[in-house]
């Protein structure tokens, strides 16, 4: 009995390090119950946040998919979809220059009407020229060159169309021979002729530089074949009598503009005209300067 008093009586020393252990609160040792219990509320507040997530990311790559992840047939209706970026480039580059060309063809079709109307609006144009005309004098006689003087005044309406009065007059000698009449005294009178015709002018191709026109005029002639003749009578020497008849003219004139009321005109014609009772068909030219003012 004493000895198991004694052996109460003596401290336990595992009972004294039990109770010398601190919580872990106080620094002491976890309590792996408790860290587990902790670990499994942590594991279960995240995993429904993972799901959502990985949720949300598989939406995203099956709305958006890349090369990466869509099947081959995909991939090529894709890039069949798709231009690349040198074709998207060369196509505006493309553009861009038909932009420029279509820029530039737009400028310098205004010029060529501004040109084009500085020197065609004109209202009123004048010429004087020089002309030459290969004429029969005489029923049975050569013909001779008439060289001649003529001026003119057209009012033009619009930038095409005008209304031309024409005066001119040729001057020549006729070779009438040897015969019994001039007793060899002259085989070269001197005659001339002088017009006043008018009609239509149009221009029918217009250039800045240059324009064609046509021109068709009909008026009155008057034929001097006796001034030269000593008082002979012009048809005993093979001429036509002194007369008024009608005469005819058709042209193409080209006209060369050196400024824009300013041309140099050359003007190939038929000329007919009515004298002794038939019809001579002529043809010549005459060429000189134009001079055009006011506006329409």
């Amino acid at each position: 009995m004493g000895n198991e008093s004694a052996a109460a009586d003596v401290p336990n020393p595992d009972l004294g390090r039990s109770a010398r252990e601190l919580s872990h609160s106080h620094g002491g040792n976890p309590n792996p119950m408790v860290s587990f219990r902790r670990l499994a509320i942590l594991l279960a507040l995240s995993l429904p946040a993972m799901l959502a997530l990985q949720a949300q990311s598989s939406s995203s790559s099956s709305s958006n998919p890349t090369p990466s992840s869509a099947t081959p047939d995909q991939n090529q209706t894709l890039a069949q979809n798709q231009p690349s970026g040198d074709a998207q480039q060369t196509s505006g580059e493309t553009q861009g220059q038909i932009s420029v060309q279509e820029r530039i063809r737009q400028r310098r079709a205004q010029r060529r009407s501004t040109a084009i109307h500085d020197a065609y609006d004109h209202r009123w144009e004048s010429y004087m020229d020089m002309g030459y005309l290969r004429f029969t004098p005489g029923p049975s006689l050569q013909r001779l060159t008439y060289y001649a003087w003529e001026t003119g005044l057209t009012r033009f309406s619009n930038e095409r169309l005008g209304f031309t009065l024409d005066g001119r007059g040729y001057f020549g000698t006729a070779y009438v021979g040897l015969n019994t009449y001039s007793q060899g005294h002259f085989t070269r009178p001197a005659i001339s002729q002088y017009d006043v015709i008018g009609g239509p002018v149009y221009r029918f191709y217009l250039q800045p530089k240059f324009s064609i026109s046509g021109r068709a005029m009909a008026g009155w002639a008057h034929g001097n074949f006796s001034g030269d003749t000593n008082g002979i009578p012009p048809p005993l020497l093979g001429l036509y009598p002194d007369a008024n008849t009608f005469a005819v003219s058709a042209s193409v004139i080209g006209e060369l503009n050196v400024a824009p009321n300013i041309a140099l005109k050359l003007a190939p014609e038929y000329f007919f005209t009515g004298f002794g009772s038939t019809v001579q068909a002529s043809r010549g030219f005459t060429g000189g300067l134009v001079y055009r003012w006011g506006k329409q």
